[in-house]
């Protein structure tokens, strides 16, 4: 018999996101979707879940194996009708413990065959009978992993929020270290690249949170979210030379290569590996969405890095040094200027790249105008209000 939080571990099939993602993409990209439908398949038959087998076979258009679909709802009512047997039991013979137990393994049910409500349900009531925060908190976590199986944001929302509220209560830095990276999985999906570097970056050294997704893949999300987020100094310090990155990096193609080719100027190798990891990207269900955005921040920080150390710089110059064509390298550099995304000007009669730095006082005092606008008018709200 399995420890409860193993039990918890193993509902919903993470794994089974990828795949579904996977199935969605072109056949030109994805040539092995025989493969991928037969894993599906497999883990649906193997978990008896006859809901999500019948979901996902409509959702792709597969035919339905009568007799399989026939032989797992009658398995899952046979395994129904023992829960609910064990249910009642306990609450005419056991304690509190007991009982809880039985509840318990009557959620994890629904939540392994697919059925989110009912799972919801039961989960908030053995919730309600759970006394220790070690176990609230574990539930809380499976609620989110069916908030991220389903993609539910604010069923993801509304639980990291009340775990957050139960481990400040706590000491047990394991479950915290675990909390912070589903909180960063969370706001990698939202684009919040930033907190999800600081929320993966504070847990790596203690990652535990093998249920999500495995280190390799844990330290790809962390490079991605960082490179993107922080400035040279902390990526050196933080990233480049972190030792839990270095253990895996190289298990993640042109990872480090990208990595180490911004960080040391190299920018023709930069663009290489920029594309490669693009490429990478499509085939990851949360990154996918954010390639694009993910891509040109990267070029943004890439020319900002490379025209820092010119007060002026020609267009053929700075071409060559990233191997692209002036006529690209100037319709990209326009586009960004004009968004106030680099802070240059291009003299299209001299072929010449002039850098202007920012006014950092005006920058700030730009800031101030932006924040101090909205709270004068609330202020001046409930100074009516009070009058």
């Amino acid at each position: 018999m399995l420890e409860e939080e193993e039990q918890l571990k193993l509902t919903p099939r993470m794994e089974l996101i990828q795949y579904k993602f996977l199935m969605t993409l072109d056949d030109e990209i994805i040539t092995n979707k025989k493969e991928i439908k037969e894993k599906i398949l497999k883990i649906a038959v193997e978990d008896k879940m006859a809901p999500y087998y019948s979901s996902i076979c409509k959702k792709f258009g597969w035919g339905v194996d009568e007799e399989t679909l026939k032989t797992l709802k009658n398995s899952n009512a046979e395994e129904l009708k023992k829960l609910n047997e064990s249910i009642k039991n306990s609450e005419e013979n056991d304690g509190e413990s007991e009982i809880r137990k039985a509840y318990l393994a009557k959620s994890v049910f629904y939540c392994r065959i697919g059925e989110k409500e009912k799972a919801l349900e039961l989960f908030n009531e053995t919730f309600n009978k759970t006394v220790s925060i070690g176990q609230k908190v574990d539930l809380l976590m499976t609620k989110i992993r069916m908030g991220f199986f389903f993609d539910d944001i604010s069923l993801v929302e509304t639980n990291l929020t009340s775990a957050k509220v139960i481990l400040k209560k706590s000491s047990d830095w394991e479950r915290k270290n675990r909390i912070k990276v589903y909180e960063g999985y969370h706001c990698l999906k939202l684009r919040q690249f930033k907190k999800a570097a600081n929320f993966f970056l504070d847990s790596i050294a203690t990652f535990t949170a093998n249920e999500l997704f495995d280190y390799t893949k844990f330290v790809y999300y962390s490079v991605l979210s960082s490179i993107v987020s922080f400035p040279r100094t902390d990526l050196k310090k933080k990233v480049i030379d972190a030792p839990e990155i270095l253990t895996a990096i190289e298990e993640v193609p042109h990872l480090s290569e990208l990595l180490n080719s911004l960080y040391d100027c190299q920018y023709k190798d930069f663009y290489k590996h920029l594309i490669a990891i693009y490429d990478g990207m499509e085939l990851d269900k949360i990154l996918s969405e954010h390639r694009l955005f993910f891509c040109k921040q990267m070029r943004i920080i890439a020319y900002s890095q490379f025209l820092e150390a010119y007060r002026s710089v020609t267009l053929k110059s700075m071409a060559e040094t990233f191997g692209v064509s002036i006529t690209f390298l100037d319709k990209e550099l326009s586009r960004f200027i004009s968004g106030g995304k680099i802070h240059a000007k291009i003299d299209k009669v001299g072929g010449v790249v002039e850098t202007t730095r920012a006014d950092s006082r005006n920058e700030g005092y730009k800031e101030i105008i932006k924040i101090g606008d909205p709270m004068l008018n609330r202020i001046q709200k409930l100074a009516r209000i009070l009058n």
